[in-house]
């Protein structure tokens, strides 16, 4: 199967209408073929299609998400009024999980308070995917062989390249990211002026990988980086690497300079988990930033039994600017934030 473009084929419409599309006709076409070929690709392997709210209880307690809220006006039934649009559906996807639904999956609207600009907007289209009884390194073969079937639609092919966090920044820096301070780190990143205000360690390790790694990733390989530092776990199980450092068992994966996916083996520990909760609260409350209340189903879900099983989120607009090599996000939209 290949796309086909017509002769509106091309990032962004040349347009001073402020009622207009952004995207060319072609490139909503791409996004349609896409979503036909996500769900092709997941029948065929017997991933069932789901769908969960948009609205929650709950939001993320992630330190570095913001979610949207907004308050309920109709009858609650001693229900919270305040609901928070979802950041990803992975925490109601653990608790169907939890429930014995088996291998899943998510293509839907998501939404994240703050992001916007050339490549972020504050809705966007994320996949969600979950494997029973997989770990994040099976997982990881499955993510890229449906992006490289993404790219087939458009005539390109990209081959996979597997490197550890810690190999990354050794090679391509000269730094080793677990056991370098903080100065070595900001070193690093060569002239560039940050204010270090407020900055902990694995924020300099972020800022290295978006402002000096990323850029040099080739443009047209897949890229996935594993075993990450256990600072930055999020809710991926942890393990010792053989050198004495524990890692996360998670995986990011990059297309030339474009992150598209984010995978874990995934926590299955309740009373860890409670515990992750608590020190993004602390995080939050250090950085004068809105806490959401803790989502106590996923908790309950994970005590009743979440089956050992690996998941990955992979950004579909991201994506589609990949697969239409633009770098605007608007490009690939409909209509981006300031024309919705």
């Amino acid at each position: 199967m290949r796309f086909q473009p017509g002769p509106g084929w091309g990032p962004g419409v040349d347009t001073e209408l402020p009622w207009a599309p952004n995207a060319s006709r072609d490139a909503m076409r791409l996004r349609a073929w896409v979503n036909r070929l996500v769900r092709e690709f997941f029948h065929a392997r017997n991933v069932l299609e789901v769908e969960t709210p948009v609205l929650s209880h709950t939001g993320n307690t992630d330190p570095n998400i913001a979610s949207f809220h907004l308050e309920f006006s109709g009858r609650t039934d001693g229900a919270p009024r305040t609901r928070w649009l979802r950041t990803s559906p992975e925490f109601a996807l653990k608790r169907l999980l939890a429930a014995g639904i088996g291998d899943c999956y998510e293509l839907g609207r998501v939404f994240r308070d703050g992001e916007a600009g050339g490549r972020h907007n504050p809705e966007f289209t994320m996949l969600e995917w979950y494997r029973v009884g997989w770990d994040h390194m099976r997982l990881l073969d499955e993510t890229a062989e449906l992006v490289r079937a993404a790219l087939a639609l458009v005539g390109r092919e990209a081959s996979l390249q597997v490197l550890t966090y810690r190999d990354l920044y050794r090679d391509l820096l000269g730094i080793d990211p677990f056991t370098a301070g903080e100065d070595a780190l900001r070193a690093a990143l060569g002239d560039m002026q940050i204010d270090p205000a407020g900055l902990a360690r694995d924020d300099w390790l972020d800022l290295l990988m978006t402002h000096r790694l990323q850029p040099a990733f080739p443009a047209d390989g897949l890229l996935a980086v594993i075993d990450y530092p256990a600072s930055q776990c999020a809710l991926a199980q942890v393990r010792g690497d053989g050198d004495g450092h524990p890692v996360a068992e998670r995986f990011e994966l990059y297309l030339g300079p474009v992150e598209l996916a984010n995978g874990y083996h995934e926590l299955r520990d309740a009373a860890e988990q409670a515990a992750r909760f608590a020190r993004d609260g602390d995080v939050r409350r250090g950085r004068d930033a809105s806490l959401p209340p803790t989502d106590t189903h996923l908790i309950a879900a994970l005590e009743s039994g979440l089956p050992a099983c690996a998941g990955v989120a992979l950004g579909v607009d991201r994506l589609l600017m990949a697969m239409l090599a633009t770098p605007r996000i608007a490009d690939v939209l409909a209509f981006d934030f300031p024309r919705a």
